[in-house]
């Protein structure tokens, strides 16, 4: 027992499950949506479920797919799996019970979530592999995290609003764009061993153009949203303050100086979604 739970403590701080942070706020804005307020605690408690299952068993399987990758990586070397500290079956073990799990809270909804729920794996799953085929695995990267508001519509509601697809985009491109920077570490070694990304295909420097663009993209998205669902001033602040940290987190870090990338990547798109919830929540409440 002692060993079990030692390695799961290992696990989950190898797949950094805190920052679950990233997607939950945007599911939670989904569903504050869908409800026009705040959901069962029921549902809100099944789709937090969901949601860290999903991430879990997707991180899980990133290592796995890539602890061979990780190995040959001066920055990823000393992870879990290519350091020794854990082994490629306790982490397999993990994936599938993280997948049942999400399964058995899809099905704690209704028939549509569970229904797709093999959509969303296969979603969450894939991008272990894009980055042997595509450039462009960051925009993956940003669908499956980006999926997360219109599930969670889909677990409130029983259906599908096109309107929460607009969220899903503007989470795609967010996070696909801070991928793309996270990516510009890796930039000498991924040409080195012929790893596709944006940084790897284009130069650090345009790169760091596409992300600004890819960053733009979802402050429109997120102001055409507002507009879709009527919200007000409050929501219209929050999108100002996302604004204002997307801006500081470009001004911290540049081409030829990713020092800050932790700071810029961690914790600042932590905070980016949650003022995001937080105001969306706050007008839609107030105005109930």
């Amino acid at each position: 027992m002692a060993s079990l739970w030692k390695s799961t403590v290992v696990t989950l701080e190898m797949i950094k499950w805190e920052h679950s942070v990233f997607a939950l706020p945007f599911a939670l804005t989904g569903a504050v949506l869908a409800a026009g307020g705040w959901p069962t605690l029921r549902v809100l408690g099944w789709i937090i479920v969901c949601m860290v299952a999903a991430r879990s068993a997707a991180m899980a399987s990133n290592r796995l797919a890539d602890a061979q990758l990780d190995a040959a990586n001066p920055r990823t070397a000393m992870r879990a799996l290519p350091a020794g500290a854990l082994s490629k079956g306790f982490v397999a073990g993990f994936v599938v019970v993280s997948i049942a799990l999400f399964v058995v809270g899809a099905a704690m909804l209704n028939r549509l979530t569970l229904e797709l729920a093999p959509v969303a794996l296969a979603v969450v799953l894939a991008y272990s592999y894009m980055k042997r085929l595509t450039r462009w695995s960051h925009v993956v990267l940003g669908l499956a995290l980006g999926i997360a508001p219109s599930a969670a519509w889909i677990a409130v509601r029983g259906s599908l609003d096109i309107r929460i697809v607009v969220l899903t985009a503007a989470v795609l491109l967010w996070v696909g764009g801070f991928d793309v920077l996270y990516a510009c570490q890796d930039f000498e070694h991924d040409r080195k061993v012929g790893l596709n990304s944006v940084p790897q295909a284009f130069g650090i420097t345009a790169a760091f153009w596409i992300a600004r663009g890819m960053h733009l993209g979802m402050l429109l998205l997120l102001c055409w949203l507002i507009e879709l669902f009527g919200l007000g001033r409050i929501a219209m602040l929050g999108v100002g303050l996302v604004a204002i940290l997307l801006l500081y987190e470009h001004s911290i870090i540049s081409p030829k100086d990713l020092r800050r990338m932790n700071a810029a990547f961690f914790t600042l798109n932590g905070v980016i979604s949650v003022v995001f919830f937080g105001f969306v929540a706050a007008d839609v409440l107030l105005h109930k």
